[in-house]
This record gives C-alpha cells, structure tokens and sequence, in this order.
C-alpha cells in the first residue's frame, strides 16, 4: 500500500502545481478578448495598452500551465500502468484529442497574439486572441470529459477476451452529465480567479497612484467579468449537487455527513462533526429540506445515507463476484456459453468484487467479515470531504459579495475606497484555496476507486518501488518548486513595472531602416 499511496501523493502534488496555473490561464484568456474587444470597437489606444499589459501576465502563466500539464498526462504510464492498461482505451482518447485539437490550437496562435499586433489587422489580432482563448477552454473541456469519465464511467464496457475496458459510445462519454457539469463549474472558478487576480493588481495601483487610468478601466472590466463568473459558479455548482444525485451518491452522502437516510426533502447540513470511525456525525446544525431541493429538485426525491449505500454494495459485491468467477471461467474456456451468461448478467458489478483483492488474493474465497470489510471502504474520507466543501461553497458566496461591491464601486466611479481596496489585496489567494479544495472534494470523494465502481485505486499503480517514488516526488517537488518562485517573480516583476503605452513603427517610406518596435510607460 505504501507504493499506491506515494504514488496518489505524487500525482496530487503535481496536481496541485497545474492547478495553481491553469485557472488563470483560463479567466484571462477571454478577459484579454474583452479588452482586446473594447479597443477594436473604441479604437482608443488605452485599451491596447491594457490588453498587453494583462497578455504578459497571461503568457508568463501559460507557461507553466504547460509545463505542469504534460507531467500529469505522463504520469498515467509512469505512475499508473495497470490503469493505463484496462481503461486506456477510453481515458486516452480525450487527451489524445485535447493535445491534437485544443493545445495545438491555443499553441499556433498564442505567438501570434503576443507577436502580432503590427503584422494583423486590429480585427485578425482580435481573432488570434479569441482563439488563444478558445483553445484553452477546449483544453479544459477534453481533459474533464476524461475526469468526468473517471467519476461516472458510461459508454464503455469490460471485455472478457481482452480483459479491458473498451468504449461502446464514445457520444455518451463526450456527453456524460457529471464531465459536462464539472466543466461547467471549474471553468467558472478560473474566470473567478482571473478576476481576483485583475481586480487586486488594480487595486495595488489605485492603492500606490500608479497608472490610474489603466487601472480603473481594468478594475471595471474585472468587477463585471467576476460578478457573473461568480453568480455561474454558484448556479453551476448546484447543478454539481444535482449530478452528484443521480451519479455518484456515496460522495454526496459524504459530503453532507448523511449516515442514514432522511425521509424527503433531506436537510441540508451547515455544521456537525463527522466521523468515519463513529459512523455518525453528531451536533449537526440543519437547514430544513434545502438538500433535497437542490440535489433531487424535488420535495419527494430521497438523498441516499451511507449505511444504506453500503449495503447496496454488499449486494454488488456479491453479484460481482459471480462476474469475476465467469471471467476466470472464460479465460480457460471462453465459448462457455453459462460462464458468458452469467459474465452478462453480472458484468455492471466486476468492479466491486476487486475490492476484496485489498482484503483476499481470490474473491471467490472472501467470507461475509471480508466482504463487509469491502463494502466499507467504499466509504471516503468523510470529515474531510465534510469540511472541505464548505470552505469551497463559502468562499464561492463570499466572491459574490466581493463583486458585487465591486461592481457597485465602479458603476459610482468610486475608485478611491482604500478598505475596499485593502481587501481586494487580501482576497488575491481565496481563488486558489477554492479551486484547490475543490479538486479535493472532488478526487478525495471518489475514492477508493480510481475508476467509479469500475477500478478500484489500489489496483492500478505501477510496480514502482519506494525509493523510485520517493526519488521522482522529490525531483518534481524541486524542479515545479523553482519553477514556481520564477514565475512568481516574473509576475511580481512585471506588475512593479506596469503597463506600457506600444508605439508601433510606421514607416513614410520604403527607404526607412528595419522596424525598430519601442516601449515606453503608459503614464
């Protein structure tokens, strides 16, 4: 067990690392688009210099998204071999088209959006900017469909001949409900977090005096941008509930430290302490019946309790045990036609009987405590899947409020509230800590598989040794770390420069030397 924790360790650090990327990467992509917008419109050179400014720090960050993003897809067949092998088939598909379609677009245009301001139109510039913004939501887009897939695994079946996963509709993995609503929300919180991160560096201007004409005109475009993303994120994150309620009960029920089913609507839990020990979570503090209408839409949906999930998979277990026995059947005879019927019959549940491989070398042979073991860990880590969502959903209500301030301080052109701006600064890292205790809920949340009732985690790491693991963490943890301190102090040195007012040569006649392209202050 120690290899498939350090293993989990190692991925989620690299995770961690894209994720303190990425989301930027997306909310200023389309934020530039909007800037960009606004000075093909208005022709007014302002707004040009904004759009570069911002375009700098976007490029700086894109970097590192890159970066960070490659290592994670590599690691599924450094890290995570057996997984490769049996879901390879429908997990690389989605990343195979992400890099074909969305990363080589985003990857031929981004140099023509920070290279060709004098080689375009304003109107093709604005094309490529659009583009460089398209392709990184695509990118989002593909590589959830395949996290989506992970969650709730539809349009693919086991192959008994082949002893994988193979894809049977690869329309309902594109379409499946719970990749579409995480796309969804985690693309909202990216443009929650560029507009933070806009809104505060604007602010650090208007605090100093610095650039104020730029920093007003961005302080407006960010407070509007982010008071919708913000407004999304909550909307979208309900709809989450709502898939959650038909794909993936056990983390819901854990989310809300639900033990045991509630009659309907369920009450929606604001405090309590869990405890995955006690079974239970004690000094509860409810909203009545707002649980239920969010998650089933309904005053009579049911939300599902553990104990009672449990139990169902104890009867999945023991259905897929009888799938497991027909396929070591069919791997000595496969034309047995009982061995098939029984396989097809029970083939939904394969996955549950692997459970007992962490318990028994052959389920065939676990007892009723092995299976009971079995369906238990089924169980995540409740207390902190608890806790964990309501700093994401509190933070998320809190940047409405953010922005709504915001967005009321720009409409009065009041740009001078230091409070205000004070708090903008301390609100700069509550983008991150959402995004990143969100992407916790969400994987913490569906283990133990690594695959939802298909693979179980501890089944599909490599057979790497511990020093190998300890090696390459360590390693990355260096390298992503350095990398890290240069780009914060890229970013901290570009915004202590500010933004620069582009004069672009033109040239009165074909005599002139070579275009000699000169910055100078904005202000």
């Amino acid at each position: 067990m120690a290899v498939v924790e350090l293993s989990r360790l190692q991925f989620a650090l690299t995770a961690l690392y894209h994720f303190l990327f990425v989301p930027l990467t997306l909310g200023l992509s389309f934020m530039l688009v909007i800037m960009e917008s606004v000075y093909v419109m208005t022709d007014r050179p302002i707004w040009r210099d904004i759009t570069r400014f911002w375009g700098k720090l976007f490029g700086i960050n894109f970097v590192l998204g890159v970066a960070t993003g490659l290592t994670m897809e590599f690691e599924f067949g450094t890290n995570w071999a057996y997984y490769s092998h049996y879901v390879g088939d429908i997990f690389g598909a989605p990343l195979a088209i992400e890099g074909l379609m969305a990363f080589f677009l985003e990857a031929t245009f981004v140099g023509l959006m920070f290279f060709g301001w004098d080689r375009l139109s304003k109107r093709g510039h604005l094309l490529t900017t659009f583009m460089v913004a398209l392709g990184s939501n695509l990118s989002a887009l593909w590589i959830l469909v395949a996290n989506g897939w992970m969650q709730h695994p539809i349009g693919a079946t086991f192959n008994p001949e082949t002893m994988r996963m193979e894809v049977t509709d690869f329309m309902a993995v594109i379409f499946n409900p719970v990749a579409q609503a995480k796309f969804v929300h985690t693309v909202s919180a990216g443009y929650v977090c560029a507009s933070v991160f806009v809104l505060g560096v604007s602010a650090y201007y208007l605090l100093k005096g610095k650039h104020i004409a730029i920093a007003k005109r961005s302080f407006t475009v960010a407070a509007a941008f982010g008071l919708a993303a913000s407004l999304s994120v909550v909307v979208l994150g309900d709809e989450s509930g709502y898939a959650l309620t038909e794909n993936q009960k056990m983390k819901l029920a854990a989310i809300e430290g639900m033990w045991q089913t509630e009659p309907a609507p369920a009450g929606l839990t604001l405090f309590g302490l869990p405890s995955n020990s006690g079974r239970e979570t004690t000094h509860e503090i409810k909203v009545p019946y707002v649980l239920g209408l969010i998650s089933t839409r309904s005053l009579t949906g049911e939300v599902t309790g553990i104990n009672q999930l449990v139990d169902t998979a104890k009867v999945r277990i023991a259905a897929g045990i009888i799938a497991y026995d027909a396929v070591e059947t069919l791997k000595v005879d496969r034309n047995d036609l009982v061995a098939r019927e029984a396989f097809e019959r029970n083939k939904a549940d394969l996955g549950y009987a692997l459970l007992l491989k962490r318990f028994i070398a052959d389920p065939r042979q676990a007892d009723a405590a092995t299976i009971e073991k079995a369906a238990w860990s089924t169980v995540p880590n409740v207390p902190a899947i608890f806790w964990m969502f309501r700093i994401m959903a509190g933070l998320g209500f809190a940047f409405i409020a953010f922005f709504a301030t915001a967005f009321a301080f720009s409409s009065m052109r009041r740009f001078d509230a230091r409070w205000f701006l004070k708090l903008a600064l301390f609100m700069m890292p509550m983008p991150w800590i959402a995004i990143e205790v969100g992407w916790a809920v969400a994987e913490i949340g569906r283990q133990p598989w690594a695959v939802d009732g298909v693979l179980p985690t501890f089944l599909a790491a490599s057979s790497l040794t511990v020093p190998q693991l300890w090696t390459t963490i360590i390693g990355f943890t260096l390298l992503y770390g350095i990398l890290a301190v240069i780009e914060v102090k890229l970013m901290l040195a570009t915004i202590a420069k500010g933004p620069e007012r582009y004069v672009p040569w033109r040239p009165d006649s074909p005599a002139e030397p070579a275009p000699d392209f000169r910055a100078v202050p904005a202000e």
